[in-house]
């Protein structure tokens, strides 16, 4: 509409010229006015961007963490004994029993990289719940934005979803058995307070942690890495 009225004005402050010099007139308007698809992205566009970034992010993400050791050999996400469990472990290593100590450290990340896979159902579904609105914030917002509306959408759900997982998950790897021989050899020294945090719902708290820590891991990259917009779609949103 803007674009016809520019023309029809520009026109007829030219209405002496003649029918060549008008249809060369009409033809530099035209070329003249910006058009909708200078490259600006429709609202529309943005959020399948953006859903198409969550969703790699997610995978990618799941899928690192899923593997044995990916939350074991990360510093960032790997998951130690509880702090008022950190007594627990000063005293056994000082007795020569940090083996036992390795293996309830070890035991529990590994329940965690069991259970990690259970994450992404949530998140794609998360992600496809996704409207405009979020997804134009998410767009505007911080680095980690994205990951925010996840935790939001989803932290309740996984914690349900996780905690059965890890409790099997804690058996299959046995560190319910390497837990129960820290605490039960700890409990018997003389003179200590006995000491028996819950083990399922710190892993599975922690296991959480570390998923939305791997996921903003992924957020960012896409946000700052040109090499890790894969698609001409994710080059436009993120560019």
């Amino acid at each position: 509409m803007r674009t016809s009225i520019f023309i029809l004005a520009l026109c007829l402050s030219t209405i002496l010229v003649n029918a060549q010099d008008f249809n060369a007139l009409k033809k530099k308007a035209e070329s003249s006015i910006p058009s909708m698809s200078n490259g600006k992205l429709t609202e529309k566009e943005v959020a399948a961007g953006l859903k198409e970034a969550l969703n790699r992010g997610v995978e990618k993400g799941v899928n690192k963490l899923s593997k044995p050791d990916g939350y074991f050999k990360d510093p960032q996400i790997k998951i130690l004994m509880p702090k008022e469990a950190r007594e627990v472990e000063s005293k056994l290593r000082s007795l020569g029993q940090g083996d036992k100590v390795d293996q309830a450290i070890k035991s529990m990340n590994r329940a965690a990289e069991d259970a990690a896979s259970e994450a992404k159902t949530l998140f794609v579904a998360a992600i496809k719940d996704m409207d405009i609105k979020d997804a134009m914030s998410i767009l505007r917002g911080d680095n980690d934005s994205a990951t925010k509306y996840l935790k939001k959408s989803t932290r309740a759900q996984l914690t349900k979803k996780f905690q059965p997982k890890i409790k099997t998950s804690l058996e299959n790897v046995d560190a319910t058995k390497y837990w129960n021989t820290v605490f039960s050899s700890y409990n018997k020294l003389p003179f200590v307070d006995e000491v028996n945090p819950d083990l399922e719902k710190y892993v599975t708290k922690k296991a959480i942690n570390g998923l939305f820590v791997q996921v903003a891991k992924q957020e960012l990259e896409i946000r700052k890495n040109p090499k890790a917009r894969v698609s001409d779609l994710l080059k436009k949103v993120f560019e």
